[in-house]
């Protein structure tokens, strides 16, 4: 029995109603004298997964879901994954409720939250509730969250709400010990992120953000995120969600400077003239160096991006695969001309080009030209 409620994936809102009646229902029956202080079968959920409930959702049963989990997050107190939806809202009530109950320091992955600075600023009590969250999930190792991304049509507008975005004064930085894998996207800047920012993250390996370099500090503190924590980071993903229209915003041209260690470095439109330099302690002079650098990984092959591409090889001895990750190669069959044309063509060329290296030209799936 215990196993059958370890990982409950739910995928309706009759579905959730149902579930949350039974573990209340044997939570008022549960007799506290008992040896164990929690009910079940709510003790036995680790993994609690709605994201296809919620992306079906509509959004005027919002508030009737949010009700429901308020009711209950506190009926699961060794739950160690919670999976939302990007598209849903949690609301006060909700957040506070999984904050303020037993086990919150069980958490080990936040994923599919969706985060609204300017909801969730809390103006009358200088504190963000998603912040007081991890203040308590001292074992969170992953954490996924979405913003509401930038409206490039109202800059101005921006930029003026996030000057009177309430900072808080924070007393003690976040502890976030085990926090592995962070994702942080269509978020240019929050209290969220000013938290992050401010807090020791010793482990943090890999890392998911949306670049947002042209627009100046505090109004982005995308760049300066990637300053202050990439010294240990073996994987950066920059990467912007796709919606209508979708804008890209540059991304820092230090990367490789700023992250040394990485392994795994995938970029966004518009793809950065990267440079390496390093300042060394005695002369002050800039010099390049080796980088362990594996996998770079880029939308589509481009003629500028290959001249800086060029550039950069000699410094990394350890490249052994570029990956067009919005490319597929062309199927077996397709006449020698088809494979030559256009962006296939531009494929082949960089293949040509990279097997004289060593090197391994992949496309979106991870195949080579001759598995295609």
């Amino acid at each position: 029995m215990p196993l059958l409620y370890s990982s409950v994936c739910l995928h309706s809102v009759n579905s959730l109603q149902k579930f949350t009646a039974h573990l209340h229902s044997a939570d008022q029956m549960w007799d506290s004298i008992r040896r164990i202080p929690y009910s079940t079968p709510g003790r036995w959920v680790q993994v609690l997964d709605l994201s296809e409930l919620l992306a079906e959702l509509d959004s005027s049963a919002y508030y009737a879901l949010n009700a429901l989990l308020t009711q209950l997050f506190p009926l699961l107190p060794f739950l160690a994954k919670l999976t939302l939806y990007s598209g849903f809202l949690l609301s006060h009530r909700a957040l506070a409720s999984l904050t303020h109950r037993d086990g919150s320091s069980n958490i080990r992955a936040l994923g599919g939250i969706y985060y609204d600075p300017f909801i969730y600023s809390a103006v009358a009590t200088g504190e963000d509730p998603f912040v007081q969250l991890l203040q308590v999930c001292v074992n969170l190792e992953i954490l996924e969250v979405t913003g509401v991304g930038l409206d490039d049509t109202d800059l101005g507008s921006h930029l003026d709400n996030t000057e009177n975005l309430k900072i808080p004064h924070m007393a003690t930085p976040l502890h976030l010990p085990r926090l592995q894998s962070l994702t942080l996207l269509s978020m240019p800047s929050s209290l969220l992120m000013h938290a992050l920012l401010h807090s020791p993250l010793p482990r943090l390996q890999n890392l998911s953000l949306t670049p947002y370099d042209d627009i100046p500090f505090p109004a982005s503190l995308s760049s300066l995120f990637l300053e202050k924590h990439g010294q240990h980071l073996r994987t950066i993903f920059l990467s912007t969600p796709r919606s209508w229209p979708t804008r890209y915003h540059p991304s820092p041209t230090t990367i490789l400077h700023t992250s040394p260690h990485l392994r795994h470095l995938s970029l966004e439109y518009p793809l950065p003239a990267l440079t390496i330099t390093f300042q060394t302690p005695l002369t002050g002079v800039s010099s390049p160096f080796n980088l362990p650098l594996q996998i770079l990984s880029i939308p589509r092959p481009s003629g500028d991006f290959w001249v800086t591409l060029e550039r950069l090889l000699p410094f990394l001895p350890s490249l052994k695969i570029i990956r067009m990750r919005d490319v597929r190669w062309l199927r077996r069959g397709m006449t020698p001309r088809a494979q030559e044309a256009g962006i296939q063509g531009e494929m082949r060329e960089w293949d040509r080009r990279l097997t004289r290296r060593g090197i391994r030209l992949l496309d979106g799936k991870w195949k080579e030209s001759r598995e295609a």
